[in-house]
């Protein structure tokens, strides 16, 4: 019999490893195709609603914040075992993910569905918090979601997907304070767009010799050695999307300026992006938490400074 201590239960660029390690060894597979080990992923799904709620003033729902959170969190790890019971093939042919619980057998696919549908549950208790209008945009984004493993199969820019489905929060958020989508969520969710792929392409620099093995197509492939000016391009469109949005409640300069914060912290990762250093490139990623916290500041300062403005004018 193989002895279990000789099995990686643990994915090797995790965030901290020993969470799952704490955890019981039957859990183990389990909590590691949530990627439980790894919360970034959750903080940058995360992200978009809460500056969706911010902008639009929050409207005294700050329990939206908390509701938004287990959201993010409950359907960002239902994605992940989602995309590793579509991806288990390719998986088990790539090096950073031939360990993944799927891909080494570590667990059955029957008990990877049973945990998407569990997950799936407490997205739903999440979704019946919000007014009718968010729940509307929160279940419009289902089929992208669904189809989003299949795009690294057939185009070049499976980011741009991963950026239209994770930045769909921006379009809850707004509705869930208003009641109403209008222009401002669509600003932000243009510009978190590309925000994802830039970051995604960071990720991605990762991959760059397995997926060239095995046939997976991305935005990092494409670009090559120029990927480090693909992504500034991407940052440049975030912050114009951005502030647009902010533009669109507080249409003063002092406004723009709340940016000023994410624009140096996303300059500081162009000028370190290196193409031929994966290491560096996800630590690049992961400081995207970083921006999140840095927007979510500009977002909620204007929208608290205009829900106040008008308040007054009243």
């Amino acid at each position: 019999m193989t002895d279990s201590r000789t099995i990686p239960d643990i994915v090797p660029d995790s965030e901290a490893r020993g969470l799952i390690g704490a955890l019981p060894a039957a859990l183990r597979p389990l909590a590691s195709l949530m990627r439980l080990d790894r919360p970034i992923g959750a903080w940058l799904l995360y992200w978009p609603c809460a500056w969706s709620v911010a902008l639009a003033g929050v409207g005294g729902h700050w329990l939206l914040f908390a509701w938004l959170a287990l959201g993010a969190f409950a359907m960002r790890s239902a994605g992940c075992v989602y995309n590793d019971i579509v991806d288990r093939d390719l998986d088990a042919r790539v090096e950073r993910t031939r360990l993944r619980p799927l891909a080494s057998g570590r667990t059955s696919l029957r008990a990877a569905w049973i945990l998407t549908l569990a997950l799936c549950l407490v997205g739903l208790i999440v979704l019946l918090q919000l007014p009718r209008t968010a729940q509307y945009a929160a279940l419009a984004s289902i089929l992208p979601v669904a189809a989003y493993p299949f795009m690294k199969r057939i185009t070049w820019w499976p980011q741009a997907w991963l950026g239209l489905v994770f930045s769909w929060g921006a379009i809850v958020g707004w509705p869930a304070v208003t009641s109403s989508l209008a222009a401002p969520a669509l600003w932000l969710w243009a510009g978190s767009i590309a925000w994802v792929i830039g970051y995604d392409t960071l990720y991605a620099v990762q991959d760059i010799e397995d997926d060239a093995l095995v046939g997976v197509k991305s935005s990092a492939r494409r670009l090559g050695r120029h990927a480090a000016t693909g992504i500034a391009i991407c940052y440049i469109a975030a912050l114009a999307g951005w502030g647009l949005a902010i533009w669109s409640v507080q249409p003063r300069a002092l406004a723009l300026l709340t940016l000023l914060p994410a624009t140096l912290h996303l300059a500081s990762q162009v000028a370190r992006a290196d193409p031929a250093n994966g290491t560096l490139a996800l630590a690049l990623f992961r400081s995207n938490r970083t921006t999140g916290l840095l927007v979510f500041l500009a977002m909620l300062t204007v929208g608290l400074a205009s829900a106040g403005s008008l308040s007054a004018a009243t």
